[in-house]
């Protein structure tokens, strides 16, 4: 049980309290903890066996994402996880390559038969290339299978949004399947992406969301990815709110990612896919 109250508007002492209730947690969540007087309570609830938290190591731990509310950026700086090994780098990469290789194998046969099919649909080129931010913002080209028309914006860049009118029908199911995604693996293996991390974003809603969203800019310590933590534990976005809510994700990722978290996510990608959730 976790226990949720403010102190400076009860009469009872939090430890009693915690104890009253019999909560395996508490946590801090106060704005401002100047002249609070009750942090030795909140000692006698760790002296006693309860887990003590603020609120954003709460939700990094329990809920697995960073609340940007709560952040400070004294929670990255001081931050070890942050610090990228050259050895834990190299497993990275020798893994995404491996990955990314295998799936184009695979894949390859099917690839040719959605090519055809993309091709006897609608007028245009087999893939789309487009400019995305990756790691350090800088940018680079991103190839997919191209499921709009060619004339999808022409006037101007826009958000994807549901039922959207612009997607042809054989584009309805390669996004539907992610299948549209399968042609990054070369961006893979050309060093631009990882096989998970951040979902890399278009250079002009980068500007936005940073203008708009605090650390936005902080996804961008590692290399965006074809999958991610963000993309299966959030349903796809189109918005400033969803891109803040999938922040708080990708932000638990960049400070806690690793190889295992990376096989999980390759894991429940491939269970999404198979149930066709999270795109559109």
């Amino acid at each position: 049980m976790v226990a949720l109250v403010d102190p400076r508007k009860v009469d009872e002492p939090l430890d009693a309290m915690a104890a009253r209730l019999n909560a395996s947690y508490v946590v801090q969540a106060a704005d401002d903890m100047r002249g609070a007087n009750w942090v030795d309570a909140l000692l006698r609830c760790r002296l006693d066996g309860r887990r003590v938290y603020e609120a954003s190591g709460f939700c990094e731990r329990v809920l697995r994402r960073i609340p940007v509310q709560f952040l400070r950026a004294s929670d990255f700086a001081f931050a070890d996880e942050m610090t990228v090994s050259p050895l834990r780098r190299a497993f990275k990469r020798v893994f995404d390559l491996a990955v990314a290789s295998l799936l184009l194998i695979l894949a390859s046969p099917f690839l040719v038969l959605v090519s055809l099919a993309i091709k006897l649909d609608s007028k245009g080129p087999i893939f789309y290339r487009q400019d995305r931010v990756g790691l350090a913002g800088r940018t680079y080209p991103l190839w997919k299978f191209r499921s709009m028309r060619t004339d999808a914006e022409k006037n101007g860049a826009v958000w994807a949004r549901s039922n959207d009118d612009r997607v042809t029908r054989v584009g309805k199911f390669i996004r539907k399947t992610r299948i549209d995604e399968i042609p990054q693996v070369f961006n893979v293996l050309l060093g631009h992406m990882s096989f998970v991390g951040p979902r890399p974003e278009r250079p002009v809603f980068t500007e936005q969301l940073k203008q708009q969203i605090p650390f936005y800019g902080v996804r961008e310590a590692t290399k965006p990815g074809i999958t991610g933590w963000a993309q299966i534990r959030y349903p796809y976005g189109a918005s400033v709110e969803d891109a803040r809510n999938k922040l708080e994700f990708d932000l638990y990722y960049v400070k806690n990612g690793s190889l295992f978290l990376d096989v999980g996510i390759i894991f429940h990608t491939v269970r999404h896919v198979l149930l066709g959730r999270g795109a559109r």
